[in-house]
């Protein structure tokens, strides 16, 4: 089950604002953090410097909604007309420090399947936690682990960034729309920087027994 917020007001109920994006527009991604990519190669925010980027959290095993931001991604990219590699990069950023490059050679093969693209252009990233954090942190993303629910709690959306690696807007929820995507790609491919999205909150929940609450 998936509930959808749309937000009103800054004090946010039940301390829900800890689990959405802290947006910040014009921010330096850390052009240092280290990953790597779905074949083990190593791969920095620098080296994708010269092109548009998406930016895109969540990690491969996933059982809900990381599946749902991929799809509606790629999806839209496939409908804009742009070519991946050409005309933007694509960074989707492991969140779980234990997943390796195997499990992203999986998601990433699984998703050109369905939805052809120059692989060049498109990066299935893991790292260990001190670069996750330091990506999470400039772009505003806020995660935590449940061991309860043995899942990552975690806002959805997309982060556009410049070819400088400079935060340019964010798309936030799921259901991308091509335009959408279009517009902020070219947004960021021109170096503009986007004001503060309105403020959407998209969370899965599940029942609990023992507190009978959501």
């Amino acid at each position: 089950l998936m509930l959808f917020a749309l937000l009103a007001t800054p004090a946010w109920a039940n301390g829900l604002d800890a689990f959405a994006f802290d947006q910040k527009p014009g921010a330096q991604l850390p052009l240092d953090a280290a990953f790597s990519d779905a074949a083990g190669r190593p791969v920095t925010f620098g080296s994708l410097a010269g092109k548009p980027l998406v930016l895109a959290f969540g990690y491969f095993h996933c059982p809900n909604l990381c599946g749902v931001v991929r799809e509606d991604m790629f999806a839209a990219l496939q409908r804009t007309g742009l070519q991946a590699g050409r005309d933007y990069q694509l960074a989707f950023v492991s969140i779980d420090p234990h997943e390796t490059p195997k499990d992203a050679a999986a998601a990433q093969a699984s998703d050109l399947a369905r939805y052809p693209a120059d692989p060049a252009g498109w990066h299935f990233l893991t790292g260990d936690a001190a670069s996750i954090e330091a990506v999470e942190a400039a772009a505003g993303y806020r995660s935590r682990y449940d061991p309860a629910l043995a899942q990552f709690l975690r806002p959805a959306g997309l982060i556009f960034a410049t070819p400088a690696g400079v935060v340019s807007g964010y798309l936030l929820g799921v259901g991308y729309s091509p335009g959408d995507v279009q517009a902020g790609l070219a947004r960021a491919a021109s170096g503009g920087i986007r004001p503060k999205a309105s403020p959407g909150l998209l969370l899965c929940f599940q029942f609990d027994p023992t507190t009978g609450r959501y």
